[in-house]
């Protein structure tokens, strides 16, 4: 008797577990951007409540497994792009949304700040339609607000490449180097001139 109470409880917590583990899988999303640099989106989103982990890569293009040398010199068709894993029960696609637009300038179809070129391009990506739609809505807003064309692109998303190990957490494992990198590229003050 005592070991069918024994294993009964091992089966209760047992079934809690896979279940707990089901649903927390469930509300764990990915969203990608890109936003020029992505050592400064990756900075800008990991500080957000929700936010579970930001990976530096490449998406967008057509070569496989591109390397940064590809991606900023050659011809890959990539972008610097972060994904994004969040948790739906703590933060929405659209607050994700909110928080790439102030940390871009939605008109600059060079690049972002000092880094031009097409790989460092602005580009909202969706996965769903849902997400498309949020996505053409909030620039419709941000036109109207701004009386200007957007020139982000917003593309479906295909594939990421994870960038190279030495990009990952760049702002954090070279402090000096990314805060000189950031302060001399001009980011902060221009954000500031289009969002404050």
């Amino acid at each position: 008797m005592k070991k069918k109470i024994i294993n009964l409880k091992f089966l209760i917590i047992f079934i809690f577990f896979i279940n707990h583990n089901v649903s927390y899988g469930q509300n764990i999303k990915t969203a990608y951007f890109a936003g020029g640099c992505f050592w400064c989106m990756e900075e800008s989103f990991e500080k957000i409540e929700g936010v579970l982990e930001v990976t530096s890569g490449y998406s967008g293009g057509t070569t496989k497994n591109p390397t940064y040398k590809e991606v900023t010199y050659g011809n890959s068709g990539h972008f610097e792009v972060i994904e994004i894993k969040y948790d739906t029960r703590i933060i929405s696609f659209k607050k994700l949304l909110d928080n790439f637009w102030i940390n871009i300038d939605p008109f600059d179809f060079q690049g972002q700040f000092c880094d031009k070129g097409y790989s460092y391009r602005s580009v909202a990506f969706y996965s769903t339609e849902s997400e498309n739609l949020l996505i053409k809505k909030s620039i419709n807003k941000l036109e109207k607000k701004f009386n200007k064309k957007i020139v982000t692109y917003v593309r479906k998303f295909d594939k990421f490449y994870k960038a190279e190990d030495h990009h990952q957490d760049y702002y954090k494992n070279n402090f000096i180097n990314y805060l000189i990198y950031k302060k001399g590229c001009g980011r902060v003050n221009a954000l500031k001139k289009i969002w404050d």
